[in-house]
């Protein structure tokens, strides 16, 4: 049979309350009384009941991560990061993914959807900035935001700086001598924060450079998928003067954007130099190497991690803007014009 809590307090020859005080991570126990109780634990096998845990102390001590699309690799390395930085501190992590779906977002941010049972929420929506100013109430689950949206004060947020991203990966194709850049990624007919960022940055380099913007140069792309890469790259290589080089607005883009130039009987970086966001892991080992913005995941995973711990612990504090930091790698499909 299974020790319980009361089989350690006799074996440990202290009483039940203080078994259940080191238990639930009460700090006001001297070091000598948790040592005496976690080696009674030990000698007895005791394994925590989660169900009778989250009677007791009304958490489960588990964390939800909710994405937009799980099989994109930054976002399966993000997963990987905060299972990782959770785990440190003692949580475990279940994973979902809203799949676009709006009205499954606005369930999560509201607390409408009562299925899941979580401590807190790391959550990166899609929601556009009008439908989170329309989540007027806070929400019912301690929550992070990640990305994709912009800071308005409720809600604690980890991102990057997603305009001097986008500004510093054009700049790394004009410091190689490109001239005639293009960009893929905008959703003109969206309101996602992310997007209208990075355009922002993309303009504010070529400005910076004394470079034009053409408009025939922007292309969107409904889904930062390689299909959607391989289809704008496409029709700009189609162009009658096309660009020298192509900014994507995340890694899979930029790997659909590099087979397409190569369909077209082009090189990469020779004809057409490309760069992307992200540093996927596929992009350190495509041919050639994928020049890119690295977001430093495991950073924003301990951040995310950490001030949802903090939140839990203390919902009552102010919400708080997190910027991680970001560099550019480049690689092989940036080299200079020869």
């Amino acid at each position: 049979m299974a020790a319980t809590l009361r089989d350690v307090a006799r074996h440990a020859q202290v009483s039940l309350r203080t078994v259940n005080n080191v238990v639930s991570g009460y700090q006001h126990v001297s070091e000598a009384m948790r040592s005496k109780v976690m080696a009674a634990m030990e000698e007895l096998d005791y394994r925590p009941n989660p169900i009778a845990r989250t009677l007791r102390t009304g958490r489960t001590g588990v964390l939800a991560l909710v994405v937009p699309e799980i099989d994109v690799p930054f976002f399966a390395e993000l997963a990987r990061e905060v299972i990782h930085a959770a785990a440190g501190i003692g949580y475990r992590v279940i994973v979902d993914q809203t799949g676009h779906d709006h009205e499954r977002e606005r369930q999560l941010l509201t607390g409408a959807d009562r299925t899941m049972l979580f401590d807190g929420l790391l959550f990166s929506p899609l929601v556009t900035p009008a439908e989170l100013q329309e989540m007027q109430e806070a929400p019912s689950v301690p929550l992070v935001l990640l990305g994709e949206h912009d800071f308005d004060g409720r809600y604690d947020h980890v991102a990057i700086d997603n305009e001097q991203a986008a500004h510093d990966a054009v700049s790394h194709l004009i410091s190689v001598g490109r001239r005639r850049i293009a960009a893929i990624g905008t959703q003109p007919h969206e309101e996602y924060a992310t997007p209208q960022q990075r355009t922002a940055g993309f303009r504010r380099a070529l400005g910076e450079a004394g470079l034009p913007l053409q408009p025939e140069y922007v292309r969107a792309a409904p889904h930062y998928r390689r299909a959607a890469g391989y289809e704008a790259a496409c029709d700009l290589l189609a162009l009658p003067q096309p660009p020298d080089a192509i900014f994507c607005y995340a890694d899979l883009l930029a790997m659909g954007a590099i087979r397409a130039v190569f369909d077209a009987g082009l090189s990469v970086p020779e004809d057409v130099a490309v760069v992307g966001i992200d540093d996927i892991e596929e992009g350190r080992y495509s041919r050639p190497t994928l020049s890119t913005v690295s977001l430093d995941t495991p950073h924003i995973a301990r951040q995310a991690v950490q001030r949802l711990a903090a939140r839990i612990d203390d919902p009552a504090q102010p919400a708080v803007q997190i910027t991680a930091p970001h560099r550019v790698l480049p690689r092989e499909s940036t080299r200079p014009a020869g």
